[in-house]
Protein backbone atom coordinates (compact mmCIF):
# COMPACT_ATOMS: atom_id res chain seq x y z
CA UNK A 1 0.00 0.00 0.00
CA UNK A 2 1.81 3.34 -1.00
CA UNK A 3 2.09 5.59 2.32
CA UNK A 4 0.30 8.99 2.55
CA UNK A 5 2.60 11.72 0.85
CA UNK A 6 3.64 14.11 3.52
CA UNK A 7 4.77 16.78 1.09
CA UNK A 8 2.35 17.36 -1.40
CA UNK A 9 2.29 20.27 -4.75
CA UNK A 10 -1.09 21.76 -6.17
CA UNK A 11 -0.22 23.83 -9.65
CA UNK A 12 -2.11 26.51 -10.99
CA UNK A 13 -0.42 29.13 -12.54
CA UNK A 14 -3.52 31.28 -14.32
CA UNK A 15 -5.59 32.95 -14.60
CA UNK A 16 -8.12 34.68 -11.53
CA UNK A 17 -11.14 32.30 -12.03
CA UNK A 18 -9.15 29.14 -12.67
CA UNK A 19 -7.44 29.33 -9.75
CA UNK A 20 -10.48 29.70 -7.80
CA UNK A 21 -11.73 26.79 -9.45
CA UNK A 22 -9.01 24.91 -8.11
CA UNK A 23 -10.81 25.83 -4.68
CA UNK A 24 -12.96 22.84 -4.43
CA UNK A 25 -10.21 20.55 -5.36
CA UNK A 26 -7.94 21.57 -2.50
CA UNK A 27 -10.07 21.61 0.19
CA UNK A 28 -10.92 18.09 -0.82
CA UNK A 29 -6.81 17.22 -0.95
CA UNK A 30 -7.05 18.97 2.69
CA UNK A 31 -9.59 16.25 3.76
CA UNK A 32 -8.09 13.53 2.69
CA UNK A 33 -4.48 14.00 3.84
CA UNK A 34 -5.22 16.12 6.99
CA UNK A 35 -1.71 15.86 8.47
CA UNK A 36 0.03 16.73 4.94
CA UNK A 37 1.98 19.80 4.50
CA UNK A 38 0.39 21.28 1.17
CA UNK A 39 1.94 24.01 -1.31
CA UNK A 40 0.62 25.93 -3.94
CA UNK A 41 2.31 26.94 -7.32
CA UNK A 42 0.96 30.08 -9.04
CA UNK A 43 1.87 32.87 -10.88
CA UNK A 44 3.14 35.76 -8.76
CA UNK A 45 -0.20 38.10 -9.38
CA UNK A 46 -2.41 35.26 -8.39
CA UNK A 47 -0.70 34.76 -4.70
CA UNK A 48 -2.73 37.28 -2.66
CA UNK A 49 -5.50 35.30 -3.52
CA UNK A 50 -4.44 32.08 -2.16
CA UNK A 51 -4.69 33.61 1.43
CA UNK A 52 -8.53 32.67 1.46
CA UNK A 53 -7.62 29.25 0.31
CA UNK A 54 -7.49 27.71 4.33
CA UNK A 55 -6.15 24.37 2.98
CA UNK A 56 -2.65 25.36 2.16
CA UNK A 57 0.17 25.39 3.87
CA UNK A 58 2.64 27.46 1.52
CA UNK A 59 2.38 29.46 -1.34
CA UNK A 60 5.05 29.15 -4.23
CA UNK A 61 4.84 32.60 -6.55
CA UNK A 62 6.12 32.56 -9.76
CA UNK A 63 7.37 35.34 -11.89
CA UNK A 64 6.40 33.88 -15.40
CA UNK A 65 7.79 37.23 -17.06
CA UNK A 66 11.11 37.03 -15.50
CA UNK A 67 11.46 33.35 -16.32
CA UNK A 68 10.30 33.59 -19.56
CA UNK A 69 12.48 37.06 -20.17
CA UNK A 70 14.85 37.10 -23.24
CA UNK A 71 17.54 38.24 -20.66
CA UNK A 72 19.48 35.64 -19.44
CA UNK A 73 20.29 37.46 -16.53
CA UNK A 74 16.52 37.59 -15.35
CA UNK A 75 15.51 34.52 -16.88
CA UNK A 76 18.35 32.02 -16.07
CA UNK A 77 18.26 33.14 -12.26
CA UNK A 78 14.09 32.70 -11.74
CA UNK A 79 14.44 29.15 -13.57
CA UNK A 80 17.35 27.70 -11.50
CA UNK A 81 16.27 29.40 -8.19
CA UNK A 82 12.47 27.75 -8.73
CA UNK A 83 14.09 24.29 -9.74
CA UNK A 84 15.73 24.50 -6.38
CA UNK A 85 12.90 25.44 -4.62
CA UNK A 86 11.02 22.61 -5.77
CA UNK A 87 13.60 19.87 -5.55
CA UNK A 88 14.06 21.50 -2.07
CA UNK A 89 9.88 20.45 -1.72
CA UNK A 90 10.42 16.26 -1.74
CA UNK A 91 7.22 16.58 -2.92
CA UNK A 92 5.68 12.68 -2.53
CA UNK A 93 2.48 13.81 -4.79
CA UNK A 94 2.29 16.73 -7.21
CA UNK A 95 -1.31 17.24 -9.00
CA UNK A 96 -1.13 19.93 -12.13
CA UNK A 97 -4.78 21.09 -12.71
CA UNK A 98 -3.65 23.34 -15.48
CA UNK A 99 -1.90 20.36 -17.81
CA UNK A 100 -0.27 22.68 -20.14
CA UNK A 101 3.49 22.21 -21.33
CA UNK A 102 4.53 24.67 -19.09
CA UNK A 103 3.53 23.27 -15.87
CA UNK A 104 3.75 19.28 -17.48
CA UNK A 105 7.51 20.08 -17.35
CA UNK A 106 7.31 21.58 -13.75
CA UNK A 107 5.39 18.42 -12.59
CA UNK A 108 8.13 16.28 -14.05
CA UNK A 109 10.69 18.26 -12.90
CA UNK A 110 10.14 18.23 -8.96
CA UNK A 111 10.88 14.13 -9.18
CA UNK A 112 8.11 13.62 -7.05
CA UNK A 113 6.88 9.76 -6.89
CA UNK A 114 3.46 10.20 -7.60
CA UNK A 115 2.70 13.12 -10.85
CA UNK A 116 -0.53 13.39 -11.30
CA UNK A 117 -2.04 15.88 -14.00
CA UNK A 118 -5.40 17.36 -16.26
CA UNK A 119 -4.23 16.32 -19.34
CA UNK A 120 -5.22 19.54 -21.77
CA UNK A 121 -3.27 18.40 -24.64
CA UNK A 122 -2.33 15.16 -26.44
CA UNK A 123 1.28 14.27 -25.78
CA UNK A 124 1.66 15.60 -22.41
CA UNK A 125 0.96 12.31 -20.79
CA UNK A 126 4.92 11.66 -20.36
CA UNK A 127 4.95 13.87 -17.50
CA UNK A 128 2.75 12.29 -15.24
CA UNK A 129 2.10 9.19 -13.62
CA UNK A 130 -1.39 9.48 -13.68
CA UNK A 131 -2.55 11.59 -16.64
CA UNK A 132 -6.47 12.65 -17.14
CA UNK A 133 -7.56 13.66 -20.46
CA UNK A 134 -9.86 17.34 -19.99
CA UNK A 135 -13.44 16.70 -20.61
CA UNK A 136 -14.49 20.20 -22.47
CA UNK A 137 -17.91 19.75 -21.55
CA UNK A 138 -17.02 19.35 -17.45
CA UNK A 139 -17.21 22.63 -15.50
CA UNK A 140 -14.02 23.67 -14.85
CA UNK A 141 -13.41 23.17 -11.15
CA UNK A 142 -15.26 19.72 -11.84
CA UNK A 143 -11.80 19.06 -13.80
CA UNK A 144 -10.07 19.49 -10.84
CA UNK A 145 -12.23 17.20 -8.92
CA UNK A 146 -11.89 14.35 -11.39
CA UNK A 147 -8.03 14.42 -11.25
CA UNK A 148 -8.21 14.01 -7.51
CA UNK A 149 -10.78 11.00 -7.80
CA UNK A 150 -9.17 9.43 -10.42
CA UNK A 151 -5.87 9.40 -8.30
CA UNK A 152 -8.25 7.10 -5.71
CA UNK A 153 -8.86 10.55 -3.21
CA UNK A 154 -12.88 10.47 -2.19
CA UNK A 155 -14.84 13.54 -2.66
CA UNK A 156 -16.93 13.87 0.26
CA UNK A 157 -19.17 17.15 0.64
CA UNK A 158 -17.31 19.22 -2.10
CA UNK A 159 -16.55 22.67 -0.39
CA UNK A 160 -16.05 26.04 -2.02
CA UNK A 161 -15.32 28.14 0.33
CA UNK A 162 -13.13 31.01 0.04
CA UNK A 163 -12.31 32.19 3.96
CA UNK A 164 -11.36 36.17 3.34
CA UNK A 165 -9.00 37.26 5.60
CA UNK A 166 -10.18 39.38 8.68
CA UNK A 167 -7.80 42.29 7.55
CA UNK A 168 -9.47 42.62 4.52
CA UNK A 169 -12.63 42.44 5.24
CA UNK A 170 -11.90 45.57 8.10
CA UNK A 171 -10.35 47.03 5.03
CA UNK A 172 -13.23 47.06 2.99
CA UNK A 173 -15.24 48.43 6.11
CA UNK A 174 -13.53 51.10 6.18
CA UNK A 175 -13.79 52.09 2.47
CA UNK A 176 -17.20 51.53 2.91
CA UNK A 177 -17.60 54.13 5.81
CA UNK A 178 -14.97 56.64 3.71
CA UNK A 179 -17.66 56.71 0.96
CA UNK A 180 -20.71 56.98 3.15
CA UNK A 181 -22.30 53.31 1.93
CA UNK A 182 -23.85 51.62 4.54
CA UNK A 183 -23.67 47.96 4.41
CA UNK A 184 -26.70 47.36 6.40
CA UNK A 185 -28.67 48.99 3.63
CA UNK A 186 -29.28 47.06 0.15
CA UNK A 187 -26.49 46.97 -2.00
CA UNK A 188 -25.21 45.89 -5.43
CA UNK A 189 -21.42 45.41 -6.71
CA UNK A 190 -21.47 45.29 -10.32
CA UNK A 191 -18.21 43.66 -11.74
CA UNK A 192 -19.18 45.02 -16.13
CA UNK A 193 -16.01 43.30 -17.57
CA UNK A 194 -14.31 40.43 -18.38
CA UNK A 195 -11.13 39.43 -20.30
CA UNK A 196 -12.87 38.52 -23.50
CA UNK A 197 -14.88 41.91 -25.06
CA UNK A 198 -17.59 39.43 -26.58
CA UNK A 199 -18.30 38.06 -23.50
CA UNK A 200 -19.29 41.62 -22.07
CA UNK A 201 -22.87 42.73 -21.42
CA UNK A 202 -23.01 46.60 -22.80
CA UNK A 203 -21.53 48.82 -20.22
CA UNK A 204 -24.97 51.28 -21.85
CA UNK A 205 -27.11 48.77 -20.43
CA UNK A 206 -24.81 48.59 -16.89
CA UNK A 207 -25.57 52.45 -16.21
CA UNK A 208 -28.67 51.85 -16.92
CA UNK A 209 -29.34 49.42 -14.46
CA UNK A 210 -27.56 51.76 -11.94
CA UNK A 211 -29.56 53.86 -12.36
CA UNK A 212 -32.99 52.05 -11.96
CA UNK A 213 -31.57 50.84 -8.88
CA UNK A 214 -30.47 53.65 -7.17
CA UNK A 215 -33.58 55.36 -7.98
CA UNK A 216 -35.24 52.78 -5.76
CA UNK A 217 -32.71 53.39 -2.89
CA UNK A 218 -30.08 50.57 -3.66
CA UNK A 219 -26.48 51.55 -3.17
CA UNK A 220 -24.43 50.94 -6.33
CA UNK A 221 -20.70 49.94 -6.13
CA UNK A 222 -19.08 49.65 -10.00
CA UNK A 223 -15.74 47.40 -10.08
CA UNK A 224 -13.26 47.77 -12.93
CA UNK A 225 -9.41 47.78 -13.46
CA UNK A 226 -7.02 50.89 -14.87
CA UNK A 227 -8.03 50.00 -18.30
CA UNK A 228 -11.78 50.71 -17.94
CA UNK A 229 -11.60 53.68 -15.98
CA UNK A 230 -13.46 56.06 -19.04
CA UNK A 231 -16.46 53.82 -18.37
CA UNK A 232 -16.00 53.87 -14.70
CA UNK A 233 -15.94 57.43 -14.33
CA UNK A 234 -19.60 57.68 -16.53
CA UNK A 235 -20.31 55.94 -13.26
CA UNK A 236 -18.99 57.97 -11.14
CA UNK A 237 -21.30 60.79 -12.92
CA UNK A 238 -24.26 59.11 -12.22
CA UNK A 239 -22.99 58.59 -8.60
CA UNK A 240 -21.92 54.61 -8.41
CA UNK A 241 -18.74 54.58 -6.07
CA UNK A 242 -15.66 53.10 -7.76
CA UNK A 243 -12.83 51.36 -5.90
CA UNK A 244 -9.54 52.36 -7.46
CA UNK A 245 -6.47 50.92 -6.96
CA UNK A 246 -7.48 48.17 -3.97
CA UNK A 247 -5.87 45.45 -3.11
CA UNK A 248 -7.65 42.37 -4.94
CA UNK A 249 -8.60 40.94 -1.15
CA UNK A 250 -10.25 44.73 -0.22
CA UNK A 251 -12.31 44.27 -3.72
CA UNK A 252 -13.55 40.74 -2.62
CA UNK A 253 -14.31 42.17 0.65
CA UNK A 254 -16.88 44.99 -0.71
CA UNK A 255 -18.35 41.56 -2.43
CA UNK A 256 -18.62 39.79 0.30
CA UNK A 257 -20.16 42.98 2.28
CA UNK A 258 -22.84 43.34 -0.84
CA UNK A 259 -26.44 42.11 -0.54
CA UNK A 260 -25.64 41.27 -4.51
CA UNK A 261 -22.98 40.72 -6.90
CA UNK A 262 -23.98 40.99 -10.51
CA UNK A 263 -21.65 40.94 -13.87
CA UNK A 264 -20.24 38.63 -16.50
CA UNK A 265 -17.58 35.24 -16.62
CA UNK A 266 -15.03 36.72 -14.44
CA UNK A 267 -12.83 35.83 -12.17
CA UNK A 268 -13.80 38.33 -9.51
CA UNK A 269 -17.86 36.65 -10.06
CA UNK A 270 -16.70 33.26 -9.35
CA UNK A 271 -14.58 34.34 -6.67
CA UNK A 272 -18.13 35.93 -4.99
CA UNK A 273 -19.49 32.28 -5.12
CA UNK A 274 -16.82 31.40 -3.18
CA UNK A 275 -17.39 33.89 -1.32
CA UNK A 276 -21.28 33.13 -0.25
CA UNK A 277 -22.19 35.75 -2.24
CA UNK A 278 -25.52 35.85 -4.23
CA UNK A 279 -24.71 36.22 -7.61
CA UNK A 280 -26.41 37.12 -11.29
CA UNK A 281 -24.03 36.01 -13.97
CA UNK A 282 -24.59 37.23 -17.51
CA UNK A 283 -23.25 34.56 -19.71
CA UNK A 284 -23.84 33.30 -23.32
CA UNK A 285 -23.94 28.94 -22.71
CA UNK A 286 -22.24 28.67 -25.83
CA UNK A 287 -19.17 30.51 -24.38
CA UNK A 288 -19.16 30.17 -20.80
CA UNK A 289 -21.18 26.65 -20.34
CA UNK A 290 -18.41 25.17 -18.60
CA UNK A 291 -18.38 27.81 -16.03
CA UNK A 292 -21.38 28.80 -14.76
CA UNK A 293 -22.01 29.54 -11.52
CA UNK A 294 -20.12 26.87 -9.36
CA UNK A 295 -23.15 24.61 -8.62
CA UNK A 296 -25.86 27.23 -8.75
CA UNK A 297 -26.46 27.32 -12.50
CA UNK A 298 -29.48 29.35 -11.80
CA UNK A 299 -27.82 32.11 -10.78
CA UNK A 300 -26.72 32.67 -14.34
CA UNK A 301 -28.91 35.08 -17.11
CA UNK A 302 -28.58 33.99 -20.89
CA UNK A 303 -30.18 35.77 -24.30
CA UNK A 304 -31.75 33.33 -26.17
CA UNK A 305 -30.39 29.93 -27.86
CA UNK A 306 -27.82 30.88 -30.58
CA UNK A 307 -28.09 34.84 -29.68
CA UNK A 308 -24.99 36.69 -28.50
CA UNK A 309 -24.86 38.15 -24.58
CA UNK A 310 -25.73 41.58 -25.99
CA UNK A 311 -29.32 40.41 -26.56
CA UNK A 312 -29.84 39.54 -22.69
CA UNK A 313 -32.43 42.25 -22.31
CA UNK A 314 -32.51 45.05 -19.91
CA UNK A 315 -36.20 44.11 -18.45
CA UNK A 316 -34.62 40.74 -18.04
CA UNK A 317 -31.93 41.69 -15.93
CA UNK A 318 -33.78 43.98 -13.57
CA UNK A 319 -36.27 40.96 -13.27
CA UNK A 320 -33.52 38.54 -12.26
CA UNK A 321 -32.14 41.27 -10.22
CA UNK A 322 -35.25 42.09 -8.27
CA UNK A 323 -35.78 38.67 -7.56
CA UNK A 324 -32.28 38.00 -6.28
CA UNK A 325 -32.39 41.15 -3.93
CA UNK A 326 -35.92 39.68 -2.60
CA UNK A 327 -34.70 36.47 -1.40
CA UNK A 328 -32.49 38.28 0.78
CA UNK A 329 -33.47 39.07 3.99
CA UNK A 330 -32.63 41.18 6.86
CA UNK A 331 -30.83 38.30 8.56
CA UNK A 332 -28.56 37.43 5.66
CA UNK A 333 -27.41 41.30 5.21
CA UNK A 334 -23.70 41.69 6.09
Amino acid sequence: MTPAPKNILLIRLKSIGDVVFTLPAVNVVRDNFPSAKISFLTSKENAPLLAGFHGLDEIIPLDRAAMRSANPLRSVPQILGLLRRLRAGKFDLVVDFQGYGETAWLTRLTGARQRWGSVYRAGSEWAYTLGVHRDDVQHHAERSLAVLEAGGLKLGSVRNEFILPETSLADARAWLAANKIDAAAPLIYFQPFTSTPHKNWPFENYLALAKHWRERGVQIIMGGGPADRPFLEQARQIGCAVPERLPRLTDAGLMKLSTLVVGGDTGFLHLAVALGCRVVMLVEPAVSANALPFRHPDWAVAPPPRHPIAKITFEKVVETVGAALAEVTPKNLK
